[in-house]
């Protein structure tokens, strides 16, 4: 069996208030393709739950993180990421990615820790639409579309959008590559 992510260090960043189907459908998805795969919050080896109560254990802190050997990181959505951005040292890695130009991909409110950083800066974007004013004022120009790539950064709305999104990942990784 081909494994078209074979040798792709990816990080999904973890906190309290998760929502789940965009934590777990990327993570198997990307183990699945082979992909290397780790749950990283703001500190390793702790349960953050999910918006349901569904435990989700990082494997890594984001302190430990070398943003040098990471190829992609996801940022799911719930409420998670106003957690995630209240941490310097998730603010400092994800800050890192987007300054070394790491695939970025953010769903639902994920794009809310980007909005902290500078990846949204004149570039497009989209999100669950109870967050596009802060997308909007962190410098994007907000797109309502199922999934939006502009460059490094990829962008979905909400759980519907969990196969384009995931698609979207897949050609930003590996170009040419269809994933099915």
């Amino acid at each position: 069996m081909a494994l078209p992510l074979k040798g792709v260090r990816t990080i999904i960043f973890l906190e309290q208030l998760y929502q789940e189907l965009e934590v777990w459908y990327p993570y198997y998805r990307l183990k699945e393709a082979g992909a290397e795969v780790f749950l990283v919050g703001p500190e390793a080896g702790k349960n953050y739950p999910s918006k349901l109560g569904y435990p989700a254990q990082s494997e890594k802190a984001a302190r430990d993180i070398d943003p040098t050997m990471v190829d992609v990181a996801v940022i799911p959505g719930g409420f998670a990421p106003d957690f995630m951005r209240r941490h310097e040292s998730v603010l400092t890695l994800a800050n890192k990615l987007v300054d070394q130009g790491k695939i970025m991909a953010a769903i639902c409110h994920g794009p809310w820790l980007l909005c902290s950083t500078r990846a949204l800066k004149g570039r497009k974007a989209t999100c669950f639409h109870a967050i596009k004013d802060d997308v909007i004022n962190a410098g994007a120009n907000y797109v309502d579309a199922e999934v939006v790539v502009d460059g490094p950064i990829i962008t979905s709305r909400k759980p519907d959008d969990l196969p384009a999104f995931m698609r979207a990942i897949f050609q930003a990784v590996r170009p040419g590559v269809v994933e099915s």
